[in-house]
């Protein structure tokens, strides 16, 4: 048995699907991540980072999709080869800049997350270590 728990909520200014870009670290629009009481003592130490990794669930996804269309294309592909935020497990990752850090608020930029959508999990973005070949940071 498998159990995930939310540790926080998402605020954005995006309430639909439609509203919300397609890939969030091209626009320049904030967000705040609220950290559940429960969970503050996990911020320690994260005022020290720039960019953060945000897991999410996508609690309005399609769980039943196999098949996407990606934007521009015309033939479908399986969901696993696409980034369609429908599939079985709507779980979805971004990495932001971290703006502020105020009590258990941390404003970010860079999130296409939906206004309320449950946090999974917070992670330092550490290009050295995630992206092969890079040698900053």
């Amino acid at each position: 048995m498998m159990e995930l728990v939310a540790i926080g909520t998402i605020r954005s200014p995006y309430t639909s699907p439609e509203d919300a870009p397609r890939q969030g670290r091209l626009n320049d629009v904030e967000s705040e991540i609220e950290v559940y009481p429960a969970y503050a003592d996990g911020l320690e130490g994260l005022g020290g980072c720039d960019r953060l990794v945000v897991l999410y669930w996508l609690d309005r996804a399609d769980r039943g999709l196999l098949t996407a269309t990606p934007p521009g294309q015309t033939r479908s592909r399986g969901v696993f080869s696409t980034r369609s935020p429908h599939r079985p497990n709507p779980i979805a990752l971004s990495v932001v800049d971290l703006l502020a850090i105020n009590g258990r608020t941390l404003r970010v930029q860079g999130l296409e997350a939906l206004d309320g959508s449950p946090l999974l999990d917070l992670k330092p973005h550490l290009p050295l270590i995630e992206i092969p070949g890079t040698s900053d940071r």
